[in-house]
């Protein structure tokens, strides 16, 4: 009988949006949704596919939450990084 081992994949984790990412956690970006401004301003950030984000801190009202993205920190509105898809980083 032969047992194969099958390594997971970046496809078997969750797709999540970026605003529901709790502080402590690191994910990679996926895919940003949206158009304009809005969308160049992420990009701008360094919010591209594959760029991996490290979520610091929330205000005190959740929002809004401050981000690290290549070494720089950013404070990005929830309604905002809620146009940024992320998957968790493997442990």
């Amino acid at each position: 009988m032969v047992v194969m081992s099958v390594a997971s994949t970046d496809d078997e984790l969750p797709l999540l949006r970026l605003d529901e990412v709790q502080p402590g956690r690191r994910v990679k970006v996926v895919h940003l949704k949206g158009r304009g401004r809005l969308r160049r301003r992420l990009l701008a950030m360094g919010m591209v596919p594959g760029a991996i984000v490290e979520v610091l801190r929330k205000a005190p009202l959740d929002d809004p939450v401050e981000y690290r993205v290549k070494g720089t920190d950013y404070s990005i509105r929830r309604r905002d990084a809620h146009m940024v898809e992320v998957r968790f980083m493997e442990d």
